[in-house]
């Protein structure tokens, strides 16, 4: 993938969601829930300050990160299925420690 974020944006690949219930019931694409969990790909450089600095982000590449449900614009690369999140640094809550 080339893709290069910008200020305090990350590209996070989105896990992937269950396809069946804890009570075995196999979910379609439309009922299945958004997971809210997924691994950083790309950071962009830092915040820009008022006074010309940068302010590095504080997640990595590599990281697994848990976001708000509503975070970032989704995009689909050309020629994959692949479906990846561009967002803010400010939509990650956690970094999930493995």
């Amino acid at each position: 993938m080339r893709l290069r974020p910008l200020g305090d944006r990350i590209v996070v690949r989105r896990d992937e969601a269950t396809d069946k219930t804890a009570g075995g019931i196999v979910l379609p694409d439309t009922a299945r829930n958004k997971p809210q969990r997924g691994k950083v790909l790309a950071v962009g450089p830092g915040k820009l300050l008022k006074d010309g600095t940068r302010r590095p982000l504080q997640v990595k590449p590599g990281d697994s990160v848990l976001f708000t449900s509503w975070a970032g614009d989704e995009f689909k690369e050309q020629g994959s299925n692949d479906h990846f999140l561009i967002m803010r640094e400010g939509d990650v809550l956690a970094v999930l420690e493995e």
